[in-house]
């Protein structure tokens, strides 16, 4: 086989080895059933028990109790932007909205379509680099749902404190760090996750959604964009991304080999510690973010002009550690760390890094 490089891409991003060999071993022929599950029909026993353990893998992997639905959907994290206030924004026509990144500011750009936005606050004024401290009085007691993204990926940004929103249910966008660390559910009554960042291939989007929350869309929804719809037909209400969704459960398999999301935060935990010890002592190189808030997931970096930043992005790819460049509205750098990296791919890249500052100080 081809030597695989250190990939630390925001998302695709990498998967855990021995998944894509299991994928590989099976992609022919599922075991008994005569062929590859890309061909099998998503009516079949054989799908439906696929798609039954991952439902039930990723509830027992969540803690997720038995009033709340587990949807598996197509569209991306970015349909979620517009079926959020079509499915809850029904009562009053209004949500809260916290800015802290692209995401966010997209999400509520959509939601404005739809209703009312109120900006409880934001971190644009210096390019997201902090999780802004929110004000209480500025929250809407009369807000159909209170929206944030946990983890910001361009930005390397994350909740470590959820918001106290009372009645209101907290929305929540999770797609950068589903799996990598515990939540609580329960504060939530809505939780979403792009599949291709911790989960598996592009394709899926997965939504858990409180029970008393479904059955109320604005009455133009599209009958494809209605959580209830989804929920009374157990995600086959049409032909669901049946590969990815398979693929994503032999993902929940490998994280309960792995002892579970506590036992991978404390790994994640320590990853992160190693790449912003050395941020932190090092000279040359420098985070972006303000510590409290740093993510485990993603961590941008830069060096002290823009050239150094492209020559160590091109050397990096050189010794096999792949897609560093930051994003266009922070450059220089950004590593991303998700449950499918090892520690050893984290440690090999501060070692480039303690050797690039020394020849380039």
């Amino acid at each position: 086989m081809e030597k695989r490089v250190y990939n630390f891409s925001a998302g695709p991003s990498m998967l855990p080895l021995e998944v894509l060999e299991q994928a590989q071993r099976e992609l022919v022929c599922y075991p008994s059933a005569g062929m590859s599950v890309m061909e099998m029909s998503h009516r079949s026993k054989t799908f439906e028990n696929i798609l039954e353990k991952a439902k039930a893998d990723l509830k027992e992997l969540m803690h997720i109790p038995d009033n709340y639905k587990i949807l598996f959907l197509q569209g991306g994290g970015s349909t979620q932007f517009a079926m959020i206030p079509m499915n809850l924004m029904n009562k009053n026509n209004k949500a809260d909205y916290v800015i802290t990144g692209q995401w966010a500011k997209k999400a509520a750009a959509e939601a404005e379509r739809y209703g009312k936005v109120n900006i409880v606050a934001s971190s644009a004024d210096s390019t997201f680099d902090h999780i802004p401290t929110l004000d209480p009085s500025k929250f809407d007691p009369e807000a159909d749902y209170f929206y944030i993204t946990l983890n910001n990926t361009i930005y390397g940004t994350r909740w470590t404190e959820l918001p106290d929103t009372g009645n209101v249910p907290l929305v929540g966008d999770m797609s950068s760090s589903i799996l990598s660390q515990e939540i609580d559910i329960t504060k939530f009554g809505l939780l979403y996750a792009g599949a291709q960042k911790n989960l598996g291939p592009a394709g899926v989007t997965v939504v858990i959604v409180r029970e008393d929350l479904l059955g109320n869309a604005m009455d133009f929804t599209p009958t494809m964009l209605r959580y209830d719809i989804h929920a009374e037909n157990n995600s086959l209400y049409n032909t669901p991304p049946t590969y990815g969704i398979y693929f994503m459960g032999l993902v929940f398999d490998w994280v309960k080999r792995q002892g579970g999301v506590a036992a991978l935060q404390k790994i994640n935990e320590r990853k992160a510690a190693i790449l912003y010890d050395f941020l932190d002592q090092s000279e040359l190189f420098r985070g972006t973010v303000v510590k409290k808030d740093r993510s485990l997931m993603n961590a941008p970096f830069v060096l002290p002009t823009k050239e150094l930043d492209e020559k160590f992005i091109k050397e990096a790819k050189a010794q096999g550690f792949e897609n560093l460049k930051g994003h266009r509205t922070v450059g220089g750098m950004r590593a991303s760390m998700y449950n499918a990296m090892p520690i050893e791919g984290v440690e090999k890249l501060v070692e480039f890094m303690k050797k690039f500052e020394m020849e380039n100080k």
